[in-house]
């Protein structure tokens, strides 16, 4: 096994052309979510002592307008679209071809292997505690939220999984491809409140977010060039629907709400995501010279390498923290009230230390394994793309599936529905592996057939 580098290493090996501000975009959106998920959780307990954890967005409403800056996923996905453009560009040059399921192994990897290590933990820690009978309330809460962001990585997948058609109508059209989604995205919304088609607002997963997606591409060929025409008609076209539409003022999932802009995605939510993107892109010159400095660099460095990990994790973090409250009987003050912004610096801090601690346990996940070696004389299986589309679908699906019902109930059946169908945990979980193993064994396939 050889030496592992080290963050001051790789950070003087970084080359010229390298793009820090995509790397830097990447870890301060991951790490906006983190934080609004933290603040936004409120746990009361009744006089029953029964614990319950609101939305403090929902206590406060005329918080909702702080969506429009820290619903930054967007950005995100956004940012994947480059990275997603240069990868597969790299590897078609590399093996002389299409390389769809070598791409799908080496982009998923990274994103996977947390992913799968975090569901084994929490399936098999959930249980246990509900054949011991020992679960309570805070335990069935945690059990059902923790697995709520998972929704992001199934999107993700999606996005991996279209990037080289996108890609070629992309080259092909440039700005005219992200014109069809987002036309797409409009007449999915115009369907659904206008003519009242059932089911039609869940295309709006794949046109919402692949058309901020398709913005990554134009960033990777340098076509984003009007940022702040971007950034203009998206918030004016934001400001507008949600003053003269059905749309909510959040531009995050609110409890009970009857519309929501984040699932299924709508066209308001597009606007708001061209918006972020023209404001980070009007901000490229001083972030270009944050990331410039070598003790920023190094600490961006050092956060992509562990930041899935956090991301899965952070929720367990803040739950945690409040059973340790709850636990030792510490007051738990009325959401928003005074007493409990007072709280909120503390509450942070300890939910950022124990997500540093389980990051510590479960960060060797991240890290890419080694490249599995070709098979004798370079055979390879035909059919590896087809295989690989198959285990991302199948892995979405889980993922996706996993997000909605939980951890909750496994011995009781308990199940939710994804678009049309009926999912429980079980059947979630063996969907994710058996995707996981598809995509492996495809790319692994391809891997011996370049080699």
């Amino acid at each position: 096994m050889g030496r592992k580098i080290s963050v001051r290493e790789l950070a003087a090996a970084t080359p010229g052309a390298r793009d820090r501000v995509i790397d830097l975009l990447r870890v301060a959106s991951l790490g906006t979510v983190v934080l609004g998920h933290w603040l936004m959780a409120a746990v009361t307990v009744d006089g029953d002592g029964r614990a319950a954890v609101g939305n403090l967005l929902a206590v406060e409403p005329k918080l909702q307008l702080l969506t429009w800056v820290l619903q930054i996923m967007p950005v995100f996905f956004f940012v994947g679209g480059f990275s997603h453009a240069l990868s597969y560009r790299s590897l078609t040059r590399r093996t002389g071809g299409p390389a769809y399921a070598l791409f799908l192994r080496a982009r998923l990897q990274r994103l996977l292997r947390p992913t799968m290590l975090f569901v084994a933990v929490w399936g098999a820690g959930a249980l246990a505690v509900q054949l011991g009978g020992h679960g309570g309330a805070l335990a069935d809460i945690a059990a059902r939220l923790v697995a709520q962001p998972l929704w992001f990585i199934g999107i993700y997948l999606a996005m991996v999984a279209f990037t080289p058609p996108l890609l070629r109508l992309h080259e092909r059209y440039g700005w005219g491809a992200f014109a069809a989604l987002v036309a797409a995205a409009a007449t999915v919304d115009a369907l659904r409140f206008a003519a009242g088609v059932p089911y039609v607002e869940f295309l709006n997963f794949g046109f919402v977010w692949l058309a901020v997606h398709q913005l990554g591409f134009l960033r990777a060929d340098g076509r984003l060039r009007l940022p702040w025409a971007l950034a203009a008609a998206g918030l004016a076209g934001a400001v507008a629907l949600v003053a003269l539409g059905p749309y909510p003022l959040s531009m995050v999932g609110m409890p009970g709400e009857k519309i929501s802009n984040m699932a299924p995605p709508t066209a308001a939510l597009l606007c708001h995501g061209m918006w972020l993107i023209g404001a980070v892109e009007l901000l490229r010159g001083p972030m270009t010279r944050l990331v410039a400095r070598p003790r920023v660099w190094r600490a961006v460095i050092a956060a992509n390498g562990v930041a899935m990990t956090a991301f899965l994790w952070h929720l367990t973090a803040m739950l945690g923290v409040y059973g340790a409250m709850l636990a030792l009987h510490v007051p738990l003050p009325e959401p928003a009230g005074a007493a409990w912004w007072l709280q909120v610096p503390l509450r942070i801090a300890a939910a950022a230390a124990l997500t540093a601690l389980l990051v510590a346990v479960f960060r060797r996940a991240e890290q890419p394994p080694a490249p599995a070696a070709a098979p004798a004389g370079g055979l390879a299986r035909r059919g590896s793309g087809p295989a690989a589309a198959l285990g991302v679908t199948l892995t979405l699906f889980g993922v996706l599936g996993l997000s909605m019902v939980g951890f909750g109930g496994l011995l009781d059946g308990h199940s939710a529905v994804l678009v049309a169908v009926r999912v429980t945990a079980p059947l979630t979980v063996a969907l994710c592996a058996a995707g996981w193993l598809l995509v492996e064994r495809a790319g692994r396939s391809t891997a011996a057939k370049t080699a």
